[in-house]
């Protein structure tokens, strides 16, 4: 259904400290048929907010105490709001438009406010919330809808494969050792489809726990290895300096699967030679000084093939592939840089074709018991 200024009572949220400037919005929308909550500061727009979590906010940038950029800051940093379309309204000229879009804001309206624009600005951005909206939902269900018969199917295969339903010829095992392996994988690429999703629209909240991060890398070299091992790859772990990471602060899970990825690509890449995992303090990314924290550098290397100098610039990117016929699906790297990234930290690749591979991910160590 294509929405309309009459569909629904869409709850707005209007946030200004001039009392007239509320008036004014709330008989501009309630003649359209939109609920009004006016409030006349950040800091109570934001407690509200948190409470009820309007379809729209329409936030005045000049505000004693917390401004509108503030308060748009805050509201894109909170990790479990979900998404909310902010229009950013002001009545002076030097406001920036780009500062305010960086922030996280949708659009920009100058006062003073002519009522048939606003009336068109809020129709549009309650299209673009009632769109997305629809959009998780339909990915929602679809994955729930996937993921029920693979899961099943991947219990049945592994009955089938102890013997449960009777003796299995080695012909039928092969094939029931193919199946299962396509099945997983399927699974794989569903899981991280919905996880790159939930990064995408902000509706991924990191498990931040304490925990031993070297404990965690050489966890998941050790479970990878058999893999190098059967190829005659060496596969090395070490520390490069003093580094003690045992309270190190993040998601374990989530940087789980980053090392498990990144290794595993190593290997699968890699024919001869050996694979380095490396962990050592550092100075923080150029990008991420003003961060006060202190930093751990990670590196993978290898001795692969490498990777191509123009697929160099586009591998974190989603759904993006290289041309060898080892390539998977192109989801795995776009994952990893979403969790690095939401840990505040950052991967970066080096290659030269024929001479090896190394990823390099810088993490901001946390130490909060």
């Amino acid at each position: 259904m294509l929405y309309s200024k009459n569909s629904s009572n869409s709850y707005i949220l209007a946030v200004d400290d001039i009392p007239d400037n509320l008036l004014l919005i709330k008989y501009a929308l309630e003649s359209e048929g939109y609920h009004i909550m006016m409030v006349g500061d950040g800091a109570t727009a934001l407690a509200q907010i948190e409470k009820s979590p309007p379809d729209l906010i329409l936030l005045d940038v000049m505000m004693p105490e917390m401004d509108g950029y503030e308060v748009t800051r805050r509201i894109r940093n909170h990790p479990k709001l979900p998404y909310i379309p902010i229009l950013l309204i002001t009545a002076h000229e030097q406001s920036s438009v780009v500062k305010g879009l960086d922030e996280g804001a949708d659009d920009f309206l100058r006062k003073p406010i002519q009522i048939d624009e606003l009336q068109a600005r809020v129709r549009s951005l309650l299209r673009l919330k009632h769109s997305i909206d629809q959009r998780e939902n339909f990915v929602r269900c679809l994955t729930h809808d996937l993921r029920t018969p693979l899961v099943a199917a991947d219990r049945m295969l592994e009955l089938i494969q102890t013997g449960a339903f009777g003796e299995i010829s080695p012909e039928l095992n092969e094939a029931l050792y193919h199946m299962t392996s396509n099945n997983k994988s399927l699974l794989k690429m569903l899981n991280d489809l919905l996880a790159i999703y939930s990064y995408d629209m902000g509706r991924r909240t990191l498990s931040w726990v304490n925990f031993d991060l070297e404990s965690l890398i050489q966890e998941a070299a050790t479970e990878l290895k058999p893999l190098a091992v059967e190829k005659g790859i060496d596969l090395n772990c070490e520390s490069q300096n003093q580094t003690h990471l045992k309270q190190f602060k993040g998601d374990r899970m989530e940087l789980r699967r980053v090392f498990t990825n990144i290794i595993g690509n190593a290997i699968k890449f890699t024919d001869q030679g050996e694979i380095n995992i490396s962990w050592e303090s550092t100075q923080p990314p150029v990008e991420h000084n003003n961060l006060n924290a202190d930093w751990v550098k990670i590196q993978v290397k290898d001795t692969g093939m490498g990777i191509p100098v123009e697929d160099q610039a586009t591998i974190f990117e989603a759904f993006c592939q290289g041309n060898h016929k080892r390539s998977g699906n192109g989801l795995g790297l776009h994952l990893c840089r979403q969790v690095i990234e939401a840990h505040q930290g950052k991967i970066a690749v080096e290659s030269q074709p024929g001479q090896g591979t190394c990823f390099t991910i810088y993490l901001p160590v946390r130490y909060e018991s």
